[in-house]
């Protein structure tokens, strides 16, 4: 299979995430469906129901944190330099608005645009990859074509 590329504080959130669902949500809703079951007839039980398919959400979560976390490799970026690469923060500033904006990029499951977390998969981090500060990059993206020009790069 292949290595899944993460941050260390991605890692980490996916472990607490982990960590929440097997020690307080899974007994949580195994003590619900007992409770449930206790009201009778479970054909018409929506209680129960709902708990089975709150149930079912967990295990399927778990399962796809679990596969994931096998599959990470930990990358640090405070050990990275020079161009753009996976875990780089850069400043860009849009060549048609000045507006400034800070991203880091990051592994596609720690990825959240509004944290300032951009996934590698994603057209601004893909177009951005080897680029150095001072280049300009043309974006295609669902909103249309954009330009940046890259003001800082730095590894932390």
């Amino acid at each position: 299979m292949e290595k899944i590329p993460m941050t260390a504080g991605g890692h980490a959130a996916l472990e607490v995430e982990l960590k929440q669902l097997k020690s307080v949500e899974r007994p949580a809703i195994i003590r619900a469906i007992a409770e449930a079951r206790e009201h009778g007839d479970l054909s018409e039980n929506a209680e129960y129901h709902s708990a089975k398919e709150k149930q079912s959400f967990i295990e399927g979560r778990v399962k796809e944190l679990e596969g994931i976390l096998s599959l990470a490799e930990v990358i640090d970026p405070a050990k990275l330099s020079g161009p753009i690469k996976f875990g780089a923060t850069v400043t860009l500033v849009d060549e048609d608005t000045d507006e400034e904006r800070t991203y880091q990029i990051v592994g596609e499951h720690e990825a959240s645009i509004e944290k300032g977390l951009l996934n590698i998969k994603s057209p601004i981090a893909r177009a951005l990859i080897g680029k150095e500060e001072g280049d300009s990059v043309e974006v295609r993206t669902p909103g249309g074509d954009r330009a940046y020009e890259v003001l800082k790069v730095i590894y932390i």
